[in-house]
């Protein structure tokens, strides 16, 4: 009776009752819904499995304050829903009040994915987890110091136990549960995907745009292109890639390069998912670009051409001779509308995914 009358005191807790309509902590296995086109290639490891309840702790731990060195900053801090989990900034902004190396990257539809972070430097959620909560620029805090907060509460050890079995708060065990929550994040219900299941149709301008992001240009050919499917193809709208794509002549950030220590790789970086790109400005790994029509402008027209530049995007343009995509200001006015098909505003207001922290609000 009293573990019973715990769980219904854990449910009452920030707001959860828009959690579950029942009075006890969601169980069994967890259920990933995602269109058939998406395939069936997910990353879950046999020795942490997806389960409803691990999912609910996890959706905590992500908007846990307590993870942090001053009590102040979550894993949502950086990774906010309204923003498709981007923060808005060029550079968050860490516990010590500091910028941190790179821009924050959306973090929808990580269940398919195997490598993590611009330079590819984790390969598994529950590795890519202990990085921003023990890096001293981002949350700065050790997972020792983590789990000693957490075992000090009252609601988190017997959470833990439904979720592992016994009430030891750990730190492998804090990064397993927020993996967890983090391969339930899917976006799977653009105007895009809506398209693609023949539910929706597309302005004139979205289905130019579509071709000119499908298409490679080839001026001998007459065929003209934006050339954006060679990194962003596929309904996921990214490929497992990294490239260098042209931002500096000498990039100041090794970016790959900084694993492998090949020269060749220096300025390569994850090709992250056009997934919702309209709502996470700004782009690129450090932020540099404040909106879409600069992002097209620097592939229309500044591509810079290193050795290190990525064999897709070289001598690639719409003109003979030229070094760029050279878009006609119409081409880069449909590519921008057709990039705005990716938007999806269930993901972005999905209860499921949101602060429990907080009153549930809906966003525009």
């Amino acid at each position: 009776m009293a573990a019973a009358r715990n769980i219904i005191f854990l449910l009452f807790i920030g707001g959860l009752l828009s959690w579950v309509a029942c009075d006890e902590v969601p169980l069994g296995e967890y259920i990933f819904r995602y269109p058939a086109h998406f395939g069936n290639r997910i990353q879950v490891p046999a020795n942490n499995p997806t389960t409803k309840q691990g999912v609910y702790l996890g959706r905590r731990l992500f908007y846990e304050s307590r993870l942090s060195a001053n009590n102040t900053i979550s894993c949502g801090s950086c990774h906010m829903q309204e923003k498709a989990f981007t923060d808005g900034r060029k550079l968050s902004i860490g516990v010590d009040g500091l910028p941190t190396d790179r821009n924050a990257m959306s973090i929808a539809n990580l269940l398919w994915t195997r490598k993590f972070f611009w330079d590819g430097r984790s390969g598994s959620l529950e590795d890519q987890a202990v990085f921003p909560m023990t890096n001293p620029h981002e949350m700065g805090q050790s997972l020792v110091a983590s789990a000693a907060k957490l075992q000090a509460t009252e609601d988190y050890p017997p959470l833990f136990k439904i979720v592992f079995g016994e009430e030891k708060v750990t730190g492998p065990r804090i990064a397993m549960a927020l993996a967890q929550f983090e391969r339930s994040l899917i976006s799977s219900n653009s105007r895009y995907d809506n398209y693609l299941q023949h539910s929706d149709t597309l302005t004139t301008a979205e289905r130019n745009g579509m071709v000119l992001f499908n298409t490679a240009p080839d001026p001998g050919r007459g065929l003209r292109g934006a050339n954006c499917a060679h990194c962003h193809g596929g309904p996921k709208n990214y490929l497992e890639l990294f490239h260098n794509n042209g931002l500096d002549l000498v990039s100041k950030d090794p970016g790959r390069a900084s694993l492998t220590g090949l020269d060749t790789d220096r300025g390569r970086f994850k090709v992250p998912t056009l997934r919702n790109i309209a709502l996470t400005a700004p782009y690129m790994h450090d932020g540099r670009f404040d909106s879409l029509e600069e992002v097209v402008e620097h592939y229309s027209e500044h591509i810079e051409q290193s050795d290190a530049l990525s064999s897709f995007l070289q001598n690639e343009s719409n003109v003979k001779g030229a070094h760029s995509l050279r878009l006609s200001v119409q081409e880069k006015k449909e590519l921008i509308a057709f990039l705005h098909t990716f938007t999806d505003t269930s993901f972005i207001n999905n209860p499921e995914f949101s602060n429990p922290f907080l009153t549930t609000r809906k966003l525009k």
